[in-house]
């Protein structure tokens, strides 16, 4: 039909998947348009059928419906190469109950034959007026949107979500993480069921508490290269790692039942590799036999085979139970603050000297290398440089320790921090 064509030409994105399968798109996914220094926000959602083999037919449904809800203006896409169906007949029912305003786009008017044949979608009645467009192209939606935006009373704002900490939901599949998203925002934001890679696209979501605003990303379960058979799966799983890019923290669930596997640590390492800040949940805890040691001895064991990326917290939860969701959501603002935070030049000299003196790092055949000052950079995640002589000759031991020694005195749990030697 081509309404993602469509969405990503309005959004300039490749934000939504785009197969000749149909019924690729099965969540709704937000970006952001401009046109004549109007922005407004647009919603792609999947195709509203009935009667079709595939088992999410109802819930694609209810998120259309929830889309139109939420819309000021509806695009109302038909196929001018298919024609008028019945499909289209009964959506136009579907549409009339919402009393929104409703344009109706005629795609894939690339030929004069087709632009002639847009004129019988006027049997819908819906409107006076049918632009016949071609999303591939971009011809025809200068004058659609030149109509849509005079439904909007204000001009918008650029980028709404700058300067919000973006929190990216990630691990294997059927860990739980749509369900999370769900049980925080308390909608049916992303369709669950338990079929494994259910959500396919990465899915933003505004989010609103501790008096603090966040947008939270469901990545599409990630999956090993190997699994990845389908075009569709392989997009997926290169929109995740560009949500887990886009974003400030990671969440990461494990399965409590399954503990942590190979795929797990790979997440882990791609997120720790991009410098994001991390929190491990370990998700449905409610089906785990348990002592008062069990939790302490869990996370002791996950630590070891975590080392050396063993600076996140980590924090028994369940979706299922609703038990500690906020907490992971606390702790995730708390590592953002932490990967934020800028520790000032005479702080940093004046703890870390001492920390220095207590142990100075190893000679290197005889050679002394000595610390003069340190800085923080100003970089997304937290970086020093140690000015000495001969850089070079500092080993990865003590690296680890000047790391072990920043996280003591300022916090930086959660975070990757990058040390630098540089020749004074």
């Amino acid at each position: 039909m081509g309404k993602s064509t469509l969405f990503n030409r309005l959004t300039e994105s490749r934000k939504a998947i785009m197969d000749n399968q149909s019924g690729v798109t099965r969540d709704r996914h937000y970006g952001y348009g401009e046109w004549t220094d109007q922005y407004f926000t647009v919603i792609d959602t999947g195709g509203y059928v009935v009667g079709s083999e595939d088992i999410f037919e109802g819930a694609i449904r209810d998120q259309v419906e929830l889309a139109i809800e939420e819309s000021t203006v509806v695009l109302f896409m038909v196929d001018t190469m298919t024609g008028l169906t019945d499909l289209d007949k009964d959506f136009a029912n579907v549409l009339r109950r919402f009393n929104k305003p409703v344009y109706l786009v005629a795609n894939k008017a690339e030929t004069t034959e087709r632009y002639q044949s847009a004129g019988e979608f006027y049997e819908l009645g819906l409107g006076d007026e049918i632009f016949a467009i071609s999303a591939q192209t971009g011809f025809g939606t200068g004058e659609l949107l030149d109509k849509v935006i005079q439904h909007f009373e204000t001009a918008g704002i650029e980028n709404p979500e700058e300067g919000i900490p973006r929190i990216a939901i990630m691990g294997r599949p059927n860990v739980g993480k749509s369900s999370f998203l769900n049980v925080l925002t308390g909608t049916d934001r992303s369709i669950v069921t338990d079929i494994a890679g259910t959500t396919r696209d990465a899915i933003h979501t505004h989010y609103n508490a501790f008096g603090m605003e966040f947008i939270l990303t469901d990545t599409a379960g990630i999956r090993r290269k190997s699994r990845v058979k389908e075009d569709i799966e392989f997009y997926s799983t290169l929109r995740s790692v560009k949500a887990m890019e886009e974003s400030d923290v990671c969440i990461v669930l494990l399965d409590a039942t399954l503990g942590l596997e190979g795929q797990d640590l790979n997440i882990i390492g791609q997120a720790d590799k991009a410098k994001k800040g991390i929190v491990i949940m370990v998700n449905k805890w409610d089906l785990v036999e348990k002592d008062s040691k069990t939790a302490d001895q869990y996370k002791k064991a996950l630590l070891e085979r975590l080392a050396p990326m063993n600076y996140m917290p980590i924090i028994f939860a369940s979706v299922v139970e609703k038990q500690r969701i906020h907490q992971v959501m606390e702790k995730a603002m708390e590592v953002y603050q932490n990967k934020t935070k800028k520790i000032s030049t005479s702080k940093l000299n004046e703890v870390m000297q001492a920390e220095i003196e207590k142990y100075p790092p190893p000679a290197h055949r005889g050679k002394y290398i000595n610390i003069k000052y340190m800085i923080q950079l100003p970089t997304p995640s937290p970086t020093f440089v140690f000015f000495s002589s001969h850089p070079k000759h500092v080993k990865e031991p003590y690296l680890r320790y000047l790391e072990n020694r920043l996280r003591e005195n300022f916090d930086f749990s959660g975070v990757p921090i990058t040390i630098f030697f540089r020749e004074k």
